[in-house]
């Protein structure tokens, strides 16, 4: 017999935790769970400008280890458990320049954020997971992972490589448990961030923005589709793939960059 889905209510009664919650397209991703009528839990170390107040914050800096404790600890006393846990923390702040103008430091406040942090949570909330035969993981990683740009992000692009090793190595051990473990890698996104991004750009070559964002293009090696893809789009294929619709879909990578990796 042929299950029906109410999509509109496909997540109700569970709780998923969203880090970097706050804004981009982890924000968009938080938004779409609680459409789907998840509670949420998003998580950043600083508080959004604007409350939602169906979006539970907890405030911790997921790169030490000590905050990221807490932050499980606090899930897990408060909700009981976790069914749905996306890994979006993300970021990189490393010069330009190459290999010979990083240091130990940038390297390792890199992996902390990008893929300790992930383990740290995945560590933290598996045990209960398996526990209940049930659970999703998903890993918002990167298709630098897999393009890499040596010049401007190559501790950045090294970590989403292992985050994506990580994740389908995690997949084949805790699937047979019962809990699904996917990679979502996103090209170039629209948000705030992007925008003034393009904008520095813009000012510093004399340009306009759209001149800025087809440079940002042009250095990515073209992206088919013609634009960087919008938080909402994002979100949509990770609130899926959340989803029971996905149930049998696990150890895989799912990339959603508008074409712009060349290679199948």
């Amino acid at each position: 017999m042929e299950k029906q889905f109410n999509y509109e209510n496909e997540l109700s009664g569970k709780i998923a935790l969203v880090t970097g919650g706050t804004k981009g397209a982890g924000k968009a991703i938080a938004e779409r769970l609680k459409a789907a009528g998840a509670t949420v839990v998003i998580t950043a170390r600083n508080r959004p400008d604007q409350t939602d107040p169906d979006l539970h914050f907890i405030s911790s800096d997921l790169s030490k280890a000590e905050e990221a404790q807490e932050m499980i600890s606090e899930v897990l006393s408060t909700y009981g458990r976790l069914d749905i846990l996306i890994n979006n923390l993300g970021a990189s702040s490393t010069p330009a320049g190459g290999f010979a103008v990083l240091n130990d430091e940038h390297w390792l406040s890199t992996l902390q954020v990008n893929l300790l942090a992930p383990v740290r949570l995945d560590r933290g909330f598996l045990p209960q997971m398996i526990e209940q035969k049930s659970g999703v993981i998903i890993h918002i990683a990167s298709i630098q992972g897999i393009l890499p740009l040596y010049d401007s992000t190559l501790p950045y692009a090294a970590s989403k490589a292992a985050l994506i090793n990580y994740s389908k190595s995690l997949s084949n051990e805790v699937t047979p448990k019962g809990v699904r473990v996917l990679t979502v890698s996103p090209g170039w996104i629209n948000t705030k961030a992007s925008i003034a991004f393009l904008g520095e750009i813009a000012r510093n070559a004399n340009s306009t923005v759209e001149e800025a964002q087809q440079s940002v293009m042009d250095a990515l090696g073209g992206i088919p589709y013609g634009r960087p893809a919008e938080p909402e789009e994002v979100a949509e294929l990770v609130g899926f793939l959340a989803s029971p619709r996905a149930n049998y879909l696990s150890g895989t990578q799912y990339i959603i960059d508008g074409g712009t990796v060349p290679t199948i």
